[in-house]
């Protein structure tokens, strides 16, 4: 599997929004960084965030349970913690599945997801 590090993702944003790769670190990244960190933000106050069409995170509480060391075999309490769940939306499910990439801008594959959201 390959990896997605965040000055790659950083210069894919600035080239689809046609800004140079060269200024994609004065243009981009504070945006990104500035996401990224009010995610986690309001992830830590405990709010699910929602991306329509993308996905869901939210903070479960995972209950404390018995384990055991591996190289001693002794028993182990794990405590409980909080931990990000992560729940895929139709548009990426729909392209992990191999279907095809939404147009830029649009929330949907055949437009945007308003247009699509009036017509029903």
């Amino acid at each position: 599997m390959d990896t997605l590090t965040k000055k790659e993702l950083v210069e894919a944003v600035a080239r689809r929004l046609g800004v140079e790769v060269r200024h994609a670190d004065e243009a981009v990244r504070p945006v990104l960084q500035a996401v990224l960190d009010e995610i986690i933000e309001q992830l830590a106050q405990g709010r699910r965030i929602e991306f329509r069409d993308f996905g869901v995170f939210e903070v479960r509480q995972r209950a404390a349970r018995a384990a055991q060391n591996p190289k001693t075999l002794a028993p182990v309490l794990v405590p409980s913690r909080r931990a990000v769940k992560f729940k895929a939306g139709r548009l990426m499910k729909q392209r992990l599945d191999g279907g095809p990439a939404p147009k830029p801008g649009s929330s949907t594959p055949g437009g945007s997801g308003e247009d699509q959201r009036r017509s029903a």
